[in-house]
């Protein structure tokens, strides 16, 4: 009798995981602890799961604010201290740089060389350990207040955001199995997006081939691109800058339900209304206590 118990319970499971293997097999859905994931629909007619969306909601209205390299006005960029404001402001994501150090940690410095952050030191990033990073005055320049502020590991700025706000990873060299890793192990993969220009397809498929969770944000450059991008990788989100953006450019990301997210050029309440006025997700920005100041105020205005 426990045989034959074990066996009809195998075949009830059986019986009822053919139309998620259906749906797996057939529209390319990639299975999660609650739904399902970037399904790809090829014209096979079974019953369709509908996939969760886990991309998260704006917090101010409906745009997304990026503090570009943290909210740093007055602040040393790149810093857990401009992170941390721009978590107190309210801001959706934080945007770092990420490189490697000689020892192979990650850090968030935008520029290759800390020639242009610290005083008496020159030469790359990846020449130096973090135990000599960590070393530098960072903030000197900015005063007496900063001057204690160090460059962060990528472990750090994890631990300061999770749960707290998004993670717009600039994907500055391409250690992408590395990185997908330590973000794993702070469960976090649904809390960043990585920024990689469309041209660097390898590294947009690699981010998806280590994770399913994730959410790669290619840069298709013009236009014309879009459509090709989102048919190789099914992107959620597209990233862009003013260079590119406009209305036709909307558009085309509408058409195919993705969400763009553009760099701000001017970073003025006229750009801004430009931004909004076409339809666009989210701003990254320099001045992101200013720009929701402005959208809570058009919130106020509906």
């Amino acid at each position: 009798m426990k045989i034959y118990g074990t066996t009809l319970w195998l075949s009830v499971v059986l019986l009822e995981c053919q139309p998620m293997a259906l749906a797996q097999e057939h529209f390319h859905y990639m299975p999660t602890k609650i739904g399902w994931h970037e399904a790809v629909h090829d014209g096979v007619k079974e019953p369709r799961l509908e996939p969760k969306d886990y991309f998260p909601k704006p917090k101010n209205g409906h745009t997304y604010v990026v503090a570009h390299r943290g909210a740093h006005q007055g602040i040393p960029e790149n810093t857990l201290a401009a992170y941390r404001k721009a978590i107190e402001l309210g801001c959706d994501f934080v945007e770092i740089d990420v490189r490697k150090t000689k020892d192979g940690r990650f850090v968030s410095v935008h520029n290759a060389t800390v020639d242009a952050y610290v005083e008496g030191e020159s030469g790359k990033v990846g020449d130096f350990t973090l135990a000599e990073l960590k070393q530098m005055k960072l903030g000197k320049r900015l005063g007496p207040g900063w001057e204690h502020e160090k460059i962060p590991t990528l472990e750090e700025i994890l631990q300061l955001c999770r749960g707290q706000i998004g993670i717009y990873l600039d994907l500055k060299e391409p250690h992408v199995k590395e990185l997908v890793a330590i973000i794993q192990r702070y469960g976090m993969e649904r809390e960043v997006i990585w920024y990689i220009p469309a041209w660097y397809m390898k590294a947009i498929k690699e981010v998806k081939k280590y994770s399913y969770r994730t959410f790669p944000m290619p840069d298709p450059g013009s236009k014309e691109n879009i459509a090709k991008v989102v048919k190789s990788v099914q992107p959620r989100v597209l990233a862009t800058d003013m260079g590119k953006l406009n209305e036709d450019y909307m558009k085309i990301a509408k058409k195919y339900n993705v969400k763009v997210i553009v760099d701000e050029d001017a970073g003025t309440e006229e750009e801004w209304k430009k931004i909004l006025q076409w339809g666009t997700d989210g701003i990254q920005t320099d001045h992101p206590a200013k720009l929701i100041e402005f959208l809570k105020a058009r919130e106020m205005e509906k």
